[in-house]
């Protein structure tokens, strides 16, 4: 048994009890929900907001006290070791074979655009992890729902392509893991055939048929509205996203162990864990049924397949996609069951600040928000980060295609805690907004000179005819957007209080500066943020002056620090030690 599952036993009795505990007290709150991956469409709500009293007046000087800490007493760091992480839609990103669809070896062929592997090299992203959307066959284009559930779509390659690209990867230090698609199969799946035409079927069971419940075919989808209940041979099956996509019946003890058993095949492959999607919905299948019990059988599942998991392989890493604004109805999936769960409020909050150009004081949710991670996890969770991702319009499209303001987005996502997830085509600025498709666009190597692994499954509607600047020109230009992408990342690779810290508050005394202490055990680094295109003055607090005598890092050369006066010009990210 290893340390991460000792730990995982040692706090399960005890974690139920401080979520209580915390949510009693009011610590972290927050509202809205989202819908979920697949077909449907992506929701924003609110992000988690802090009262507005402290709002109003920060903590002066260096980080704040987070939750938990003793009065008088020196907390100790709750530190986040992270690895940087690039989505993948593996129909868009590259082509291998001249068919002008995504595949596996695709992949592969630009694995060092991703990261060499070299350390001293300076031209390649430097992720250090992949997530691959659904590889497995399906007969729709987004592959969310599954036909095999054990092997690879037959466009993307094999299983055996599968194996190569975890080991190339690996030797690149790239982890890779996988989108897994637990709630729901597809209606081609042979399991859903056959019980929708034998009632007698083993299968029937495996699905949830209103007849055979005795239930009435009404009611609404928690997944975002509308009839969740789809006629299929004179009953009706539920389908919360779509009518294409049953979901399965994990009530049944046979298709739970079936998932298990699914899920450790994978991890045989060599996948190092996986993204759940649509995870609180399990059991959350009607508007109705959100409520805090449905949510313990949730997480009690999500645990109970964690520790099958970890008999294959105990550092699996595992996000979950459990679309809420509230850190409260996130915290219970920390409990022993994922090590992430994606920070969608963040994410809105991220995008808002750069927006406005108007500091939101993001370090005092998130203090607030990672002291209850930690008491439900016993210090184990990961936040997961993110600007959007492939259910969401893209980000320069959110942004109006501001490129300073993605740089400054770029920017405050690379240097908080957690693992930050890059969508594909971030890095460059790619355009798209909703339907689906538009937000899926095949990957842009080149604007100029066609790129030999070019994909063109999908006409280029937001990011043709020039609108986007492909990879290979952005190379060429050093004040890219690609180029601050990859040099905010070797920054987090190169700097331990970036990669693995925690977070505290820290007041900049102006309006439109950003800013956040990030400390291990042993160091400690101060980040700003002008989301103004204004140049502005900031006098360093006096008492944290004394640490912070270094300008490290700068996305500006003209960024000045003398004694405590730091001059900070218009959309800049510095980093002080």
């Amino acid at each position: 048994m290893t340390v991460k599952s000792k730990q995982r036993q040692a706090t399960r009795k005890w974690a139920a009890a401080a979520l209580s505990a915390l949510l009693a007290g009011g610590i972290v709150t927050g509202c809205g929900s989202g819908k979920e991956a697949g077909e449907p469409e992506g929701e924003m709500g609110t992000a988690v907001e802090q009262p507005a009293a402290e709002k109003a007046a920060p903590a002066e000087g260096g980080a704040g006290a987070g939750e938990g800490q003793e009065s008088g007493a020196a907390a100790a760091v709750d530190e986040q070791p992270s690895e940087v992480y690039y989505e993948i839609f593996v129909r868009s990103f590259a082509d291998s074979n001249g068919d002008g669809i995504g595949d596996l070896n695709g992949i592969i062929s630009k694995l060092d655009y991703l990261n060499d592997g070299k350390p001293e090299t300076t031209d390649d992203l430097g992720v250090t992890g992949i997530w691959l959307m659904p590889v497995n066959p399906s007969p729709s284009y987004h592959g969310y729902d599954v036909t095999d559930y054990r092997d690879i779509h037959p466009e993307y390659g094999t299983l055996e392509d599968f194996r190569r690209l975890m080991d190339e990867a690996h030797k690149r230090g790239i982890k890779i893991i996988m989108d897994l698609v637990v709630n729901h199969s597809s209606v081609e799946h042979p399991w859903f055939l056959e019980a929708s035409s034998d009632v007698s079927s083993d299968q029937r069971d495996w699905y949830v048929w209103a007849e055979d419940q005795g239930k009435e075919p009404t009611g609404v989808s928690a997944a975002g509205g509308g009839n969740p209940w789809h006629e299929k041979n004179g009953a009706h099956y539920l389908g919360i996203f779509w009518g294409g996509m049953p979901d399965l019946n994990l009530n049944n003890p046979d298709v739970q162990k079936e998932m298990k058993d699914i899920g450790q095949f994978w991890l045989k492959q060599g996948v190092d864990g996986f993204r759940l999607d649509a995870a609180k919905h399990i059991y959350e299948d009607l508007a109705a049924d959100k409520s805090e019990s449905t949510t313990a059988k949730n997480t009690a599942w999500w645990q109970d397949f964690r520790k099958s998991m970890d008999e294959v392989n105990p550092d699996a890493y595992i996000v979950g996609e459990v679309w809420e604004n509230s850190a409260a109805s996130i915290a219970p999936y920390l409990d022993q069951a994922f090590d992430s769960g994606f920070n969608f409020g963040l994410a809105e909050k991220i995008l808002s600040a750069v927006q406005s150009g108007k500091d939101n004081n993001l370090a005092f949710t998130l203090e607030r928000t990672y002291g209850l991670f930690s008491k439900v996890s016993g210090g184990q969770f990961t936040d997961a980060v993110f600007l959007a991702n492939h259910d969401q319009n893209r980000v320069m499209t959110q942004l109006r295609n501001q490129e300073k303001q993605a740089k400054m987005a770029a920017g405050i996502l690379l240097t908080l805690p957690g693992n930050p997830f890059i969508y594909y085509g971030e890095e460059i600025g790619m355009q798209g907004a909703k339907p689906d498709e538009r937000i899926r666009e095949p990957m842009v190597w080149s604007s100029g000179e066609k790129d030999a692994a070019q994909t063109n499954w999908e006409p280029m509607t937001f990011n043709g005819s020039g609108r986007t600047e492909g990879v290979s020109e952005q190379l060429q230009r050093e004040d890219s957007l690609l180029v601050r992408y990859r040099n905010l990342i070797r920054w987090r690779n190169d700097l331990p209080a970036l990669r693995d810290g925690n977070i505290g508050q820290y007041a900049s005394g102006h309006g439109s500066v950003m800013a956040y202490t990030r400390s291990t055990e042993k160091l400690q680094a101060l980040v700003m943020h002008n989301l103004s295109g204004a140049e502005v003055r900031i006098t360093l607090d006096e008492a944290a002056a004394g640490g912070f005598t270094t300008l490290s890092r700068s996305t500006s050369e003209q960024a000045v620090l003398q004694g405590r006066e730091l001059t900070l010009p218009g959309y800049t990210t510095v980093v002080l030690e």
